[in-house]
């Protein structure tokens, strides 16, 4: 009998294949759209606290990525891959957040054990805050689908990367990030 993350890693497995390459993920939210703000518990070096959207834009972009589910392989390789490039998204004043439907006291774990408390991750309680983003899984509407966002300072989208992939969600927000900056400094 499989486990439950045996049973859920092959359902999500099934649903990529089914949606295939072109159907896999996408983003209602287009480059220019005004990001909803949203308030969600959160978790950082397993310290949980609430994370606001429009508090963390007064400091500099936001890269807000939603996942699947909390210590599965490819949420684990993206956390991963998000903390080694913690550093240079802070360089650039930008603030990451990840976003799940699993509960705090999962993501309290996950933010120490993938995200090597370099970055937080929020619970969206009710996959309200997935479905203003158009993140949900259309399988699996109360699960995220795997997009990144770049949120400007004035809470417009800059960047959309949407592919169930973990690899390349951290190298194309980072250059968007960096696109951001250098328009910044050039005004």
């Amino acid at each position: 009998m499989p486990t439950r993350r045996q049973a859920l890693a092959a359902s999500l497995a099934l649903a990529a294949a089914a949606l295939g390459p072109a159907g896999a993920a996408r983003a209602a939210l287009a480059v220019g759209a005004a990001a909803p703000d949203f308030s969600a518990e959160a978790a950082v070096g397993g310290e949980v606290f609430r994370f606001t959207l429009s508090e963390a834009l007064k400091q500099g972009p936001v890269v807000l990525y939603f996942y699947p589910k909390a210590f599965t392989s490819g949420c684990t390789i993206e956390a991963k891959l998000f903390a080694d490039a913690s550093e240079d998204f802070k360089a650039l004043g930008a603030t990451v957040i990840g976003m799940s439907n699993d509960p705090i006291d999962t993501l309290r774990k996950f933010s120490v054990e993938a995200c090597r408390s370099k970055f937080a991750v929020a619970a969206d309680h009710g996959a309200k805050v997935m479905k203003a983003y158009d993140a949900a899984l259309r399988i699996v509407p109360g699960m995220a689908d795997r997009i990144s966002y770049v949120i400007s300072p004035q809470g417009r989208v800059l960047h959309v990367h949407d592919s169930m992939s973990p690899e390349g969600h951290v190298t194309s927000t980072l250059k968007a990030v960096q696109a951001w900056k250098a328009g910044t400094a050039t005004r």
